[in-house]
């Protein structure tokens, strides 16, 4: 018997499927829950690294031992006359169709959730439509509504980001790579984004970042912190939806300071 029969003789491919099955399916599910409680990055990573030690130490285990009917053995113990592998075998079979109809269940969920849709309303502020020409009843206001959406919809504001260095004066070189920021989402053509001193009003003010969308009238939050030591700097941003105040995004940015910009 070759090395490929008696892996297959000791259920070790069916294993590692097995495993591969589940751990796909518990990587899915956490990932749903960790996005509903807002986790960090790391978690999800971590899960899915200790997920990959198991795949390995399952492997292992199903090459080294043997389920008998008086227990655990090495493989090397087991009397072939007596081994039970074809019965775990037909026991792993009914797992994975278990699991597998798990999988394309929890597929089928996430492809047909829908999130609602929510209409963001300002009681304050009251929009007064111009009178329709003839000819031109339902379709310009309806025109107007659509574009005015759009344009909610594309609105962002900046706020100071915060400075990490242990150094004060590392506080005017923050407000500038704020106001860099700014200036350069300025030139996106279609994007609205509040002006420097909106956003600076906001600065040392720990609120909710909900609260302060709705004040500066924008749907999207661009926050982040800058930290500097010697001639390095890291920039960490972070896009916020300001109607569940979820991130959308969070990326770091690294770089000596002769090519910051």
């Amino acid at each position: 018997m070759n090395f490929f029969d008696e892996l297959k003789r000791r259920n070790v491919f069916r294993v590692g499927f097995a495993y591969a099955v589940v751990g796909w399916l518990v990587a899915q599910v956490a990932d749903l829950a960790l996005e509903s409680f807002g986790a960090p990055d790391w978690v999800m990573k971590t899960l899915l690294f200790l997920i990959m030690l198991g795949f390995l130490a399952a492997l292992f285990i199903a090459w080294a031992y043997e389920i008998t009917p008086e227990g655990v053995k090495r493989a090397e113990d087991v009397d072939p006359n007596q081994t039970i592998v074809h019965q775990t075998g037909r026991k792993l079979d009914r797992v994975i169709i278990v699991v597998l109809l798990l999988a394309v269940s929890l597929l089928m969920f996430d492809r047909t959730r829908v999130a609602p849709e929510v209409v963001h309303q300002t009681p304050s502020a009251k929009i007064t439509e111009p009178a329709a020409a003839p000819g031109n009843t339902v379709t310009g206001s309806t025109e107007q509504r659509e574009t005015k959406t759009i344009a909610e919809e594309q609105s962002v504001a900046v706020l100071p980001f915060v400075n990490m260095s242990s150094d004060p004066d590392n506080e005017f070189f923050s407000d500038g790579m704020t106001e860099e920021i700014i200036n350069a989402l300025t030139r996106v053509n279609g994007l609205q984004v509040t002006a420097r001193t909106s956003s600076f009003a906001f600065k040392n003010h720990h609120r909710d970042v909900r609260e302060i969308a709705e004040q500066l009238g924008v749907t999207h939050v661009l926050e982040g912190s800058v930290r500097k030591a010697g001639q390095r700097v890291r920039v960490t941003a972070q896009l916020i939806c300001a109607k569940d105040g979820y991130h959308l995004m969070s990326e770091s940015y690294e770089g000596s300071l002769d090519d910051i910009f």
